[in-house]
């Protein structure tokens, strides 16, 4: 083959992966298009959504500092629909709608699941709404374990462990949890329930005791919820907009603002959720990962 022809074909390779590469850049444009609505500056009513486990409080967060600084959103409603999640996250995005609610009128609208973790972060809302049928409260704390030494026998996997303090290694699967692993655990969660007991009885203007009543875990129907005082008011969405256009003033139906979308950075999202992942394979791996959840 001549020299020429193999710089034509050389080129051509080099040009079709770089247009290949903008193709990419462009489809990932259109698919994660971070482009914004645009929104009026005229008054309105914010809306911020919780969906799915509470593992991370960044974007919730993110949202609520962006009505909290938003002089025209004069009320904001937080739709959740949560089954709970970690204890971390769920106590930071609560301590932000405490803030937001000092200064606005936040609506709770709860959808099909508000419970534990998604309860806690309602709590210190200005009104809570939900459906008759939602499923609320589960005011509780767990951690589970998982032990793998009968397994790891039968399979011929053995391990040794070096540690620095007898509570060091405690919940890992290759052995059973002591009674003093179950007494530290059993006071660490007794001190994480204690508190979501107060932040209800805070949030909500309670009792502390009349908190601790319903607080084992029970879940409950948005109709009873109502009864004990953990919600407000039954009604769905819409209502629950409406009402906060009316405590903010704001005559006929509002406007609904949406946060503005984060931008996303590509190269981070992939790099970041490739590290998550095979740090959470490790993390299994080695029994590690303990986290006490709100569920």
């Amino acid at each position: 083959m001549s020299a020429k022809k193999t710089i034509l074909i050389t080129s051509g390779c080099i040009m079709f992966l770089l247009l290949l590469f903008i193709g990419s850049v462009l489809l990932a444009r259109m698919i994660f298009s971070d482009d914004q609505k645009v929104i009026k500056e005229g008054q309105g009513v914010g809306l911020v959504e919780v969906k799915g486990m509470i593992v991370d409080s960044k974007e919730p967060i993110r949202q609520l500092r962006y009505f909290l600084k938003k002089d025209s959103v004069k009320a904001v409603v937080l739709r959740i629909d949560s089954p709970g999640g970690v204890v971390g996250p769920s106590q930071e995005i609560y301590e932000e709608v405490g803030k937001l609610a000092a200064r606005k009128k936040v609506i709770v609208s709860m959808g099909s699941l508000a419970a534990s973790g998604g309860y806690y972060i309602a709590a210190p809302a200005t009104l809570i709404y939900a459906n008759p049928g939602t499923i609320t409260a589960s005011i509780g704390v767990l951690i589970k374990f998982s032990n793998l030494e009968g397994l790891f026998g039968k399979i011929g996997i053995s391990s040794a462990t070096i540690k620095t303090g007898s509570f060091k290694d405690a919940g890992a699967p290759d052995r059973p949890l002591s009674a003093e692993d179950r007494a530290m655990f059993q006071a660490l969660i007794d001190s994480t329930h204690e508190q979501f007991v107060k932040a209800v009885a805070d949030g909500r203007k309670l009792p502390v005791e009349d908190v601790r009543k319903i607080a084992d875990g029970r879940v409950l129907s948005g109709e009873q919820a109502k009864s004990v005082k953990l919600v407000d008011r039954l009604g769905n969405l819409q209502d629950a907009i409406e009402e906060a256009g009316r405590l903010a003033g704001i005559s006929g139906e509002p406007e609904i603002i949406h946060p503005p979308k984060k931008k996303v950075n590509y190269l981070e999202l992939l790099t970041g959720e490739a590290e998550e992942k095979f740090n959470g394979i490790i993390n299994k791996a080695a029994g590690r990962g303990l986290q006490v959840t709100y569920e």
